[in-house]
């Protein structure tokens, strides 16, 4: 995929997060993300419909990292907010690399947003969220793959008194 896809960037396929093997071979390779011919516009206040992103298609492993780079305005932020739409694909983003099956990544979403408080919101999109809920969001996300040692700083920017009190016996 190159920048003039993105820029120029219906329907939205998410491949769901499969555990891997070390036995697998290429062709069965996992896929955390895919998206094929994503199409998404915006009503203007003058009733115009301006399409963001045109035939975009996007297809990411399992276990790798990847950057979305572009100029302003081009359609990353936009590409982001449809394939990632729910708060239980964000939080379970980040274990496409750990090798874990479908039941492992649901109990482990399940455990993390219930540690700060986000469990009914699973299926929330999560650009409806509010900045202390995406905080919490990011914060479960973390939680989700039970690292041994996990460094955060401001870990309670955006959170209200009362959620800085149970982050701070969660996890």
């Amino acid at each position: 995929m190159n920048l003039s896809t993105l820029a120029r960037t219906s329907l939205l396929h998410l491949s769901p997060l499969r555990s891997t093997s070390s036995t697998r071979d290429n062709a069965t390779e996992s896929v955390a993300i895919e998206g094929r011919n994503i199409n998404f516009s915006v009503n203007t206040r003058q009733g115009k419909i301006v399409p963001i992103l045109k035939d975009c298609s996007i297809r990411i492993p399992s276990g790798q990292l990847w950057m979305l780079l572009g100029p302003n305005g081009c359609g990353k932020s936009t590409l982001l907010k449809v394939v990632m739409p729910t708060v239980e694909a964000d939080v379970a983003f980040g274990l496409g690399r750990l090798n874990l099956t479908n039941s492992e990544v649901r109990s482990r979403v399940s455990k993390a947003l219930e540690a700060v408080g986000m469990s009914e919101y699973l299926q929330r999109p999560v650009q409806t969220l509010s900045g202390g809920q995406k905080q919490r969001v990011a914060i479960a996300g973390a939680l989700a793959e039970a690292c041994k040692v996990l460094l955060l700083d401001e870990l309670t920017t955006f959170l209200d008194e009362s959620d800085q009190e149970k982050l701070q016996h969660c996890g």
